[in-house]
């Protein structure tokens, strides 16, 4: 064990607006500002403690270019003197930052460090970035020698979803399904109240005047089977369909992580504890698969059983990912996305780590729960999980 524990005191993250939504007029350093500033209002931290801000962007180009980490830093109230970097592990990007933060705090070399994420999709695409490179000629992602050993394959998420679909058994009506579930389950969560503590409202313009943007925008309130089933499917002969996939976003999410120094130091109560740590990369073709096996690699190394995890958080990329991860783990389908997820909340890539984190560790309290586990693939065959332990 290491000598120090990394705790949580607290995470949260903005409801999620859909593409050209509600919070396309944000600026996505505001946006990730003003969840920096909601965690140090919230906790009483003293900003000037902070030593490290670790911030998740995939689409770093545009208004996400030039350090979103510190342009965020720097729109809001933190002193100048808190540093700042951006990190790109694709949709796990943020979960790696926290990962990042944590891994500081239990080698002592800081106390206090935010982990946090970021992505606009309204206003600054998916693949934006790259689609840029190649029409000014200037090459893609793929290497030569990366031909090489994959020749003739193109990378791309959503085969790798529909080739996990095939691999796994399931149908477009086995996906439609838990498509429908996600949003009642995000239904019911937003009429109980479970989402308020930790969503930050912000501030909007609308036709009826200004208002705070509070609720997740992407839930369907009046989804049904037969809805989802008649959106067209991304490919002829294929499962996927963009209602059964995670929706385009725009968000942002923070969580403070310290040591037990900084605790007794700014006088901090933490929600949890940060238990287990682990990252793994397998098939980059079928590429969304990963979760499964750094999922039994995580519980190994904790020393945990599947029936001691209470809540599980598994990202909502595409229906498959979670279905094939129930499938292969065993896992109690009761305990896998309590409160809905991305097919429903929305999966703004960079924030959605630190997201899921604030919805797991807010949602181990609301149930009276100790021990969560979060996983999500990746781009490039990889997946973090994350075990933490409600105190």
């Amino acid at each position: 064990m290491p000598a120090e524990t990394a705790y949580i005191v607290d995470a949260v993250r903005t409801a999620g607006g859909r593409r050209k939504g509600k919070l396309a007029d944000w600026h996505p350093a505001d946006m990730a500002g003003a969840t920096l500033d909601a965690l140090v209002e919230r906790t009483g931290m003293d900003p000037k403690g902070i030593e490290d801000v670790i911030m998740g962007c995939v689409t770093q180009g545009g208004e996400q270019s030039m350090h979103v980490g510190r342009n965020a830093v720097l729109a809001s109230s933190l002193p100048e003197s808190v540093p700042a970097v951006t990190i790109d592990r694709q949709c796990g990007s943020s979960q790696q930052a926290l990962h990042f933060a944590a891994q500081a705090v239990l080698s002592g070399t800081q106390d206090v460090v935010i982990a946090a994420g970021v992505e606009s999709m309204t206003r600054v695409p998916m693949g934006a970035t790259m689609s840029l490179f190649a029409e000014a000629g200037l090459g893609i992602p793929k290497s030569p020698h990366q031909e090489e050993r994959y020749p003739g394959i193109v990378f791309s998420q959503f085969s790798g979803a529909e080739a996990m679909a095939r691999k796994h058994g399931f149908s477009r009506d086995d996906l439609d399904a838990f498509a429908l579930e996600s949003h009642r389950k995000a239904i019911a969560a937003t009429k109980a109240g479970h989402f308020e503590a930790e969503i930050v409202p912000l501030p909007i313009d609308t036709p009826e005047g200004p208002e705070l943007h509070q609720h997740d925008e992407g839930i369907r309130l009046d989804a049904t089977l037969e809805s989802i089933q008649s959106v067209k499917l991304l490919a002829p002969d294929g499962v996927i369909s963009a209602a059964n996939a995670s929706q385009i976003c725009d968000g942002a999410s923070a969580a403070l992580i310290v040591s037990e120094r900084a605790l007794k130091t700014f006088g901090l109560t933490p929600l949890a504890r940060i238990h287990s740590l682990t990252v793994t990369a397998g098939d980059p073709v079928i590429m969304l698969e990963e979760p499964l096996f750094a999922t039994d690699r995580a519980l190994e190394r904790a020393g945990l059983k599947l029936a001691d995890i209470d809540l599980f958080e598994v990202n909502e990329a595409f229906a498959s990912v979670p279905l094939a991860w129930l499938r292969h783990t065993g896992a109690d389908p009761a305990k896998l996305n309590v409160h809905g997820g991305a097919i429903a909340l929305g999966h703004p890539l960079g924030a959605s780590g630190t997201k899921l984190m604030a919805t797991l560790v807010h949602a181990l309290g609301t149930h009276g729960k100790r021990y969560g586990l979060q996983t999500m693939c990746e781009g490039g065959g990889i997946a973090n999980v994350t075990i933490i332990e409600r105190l």
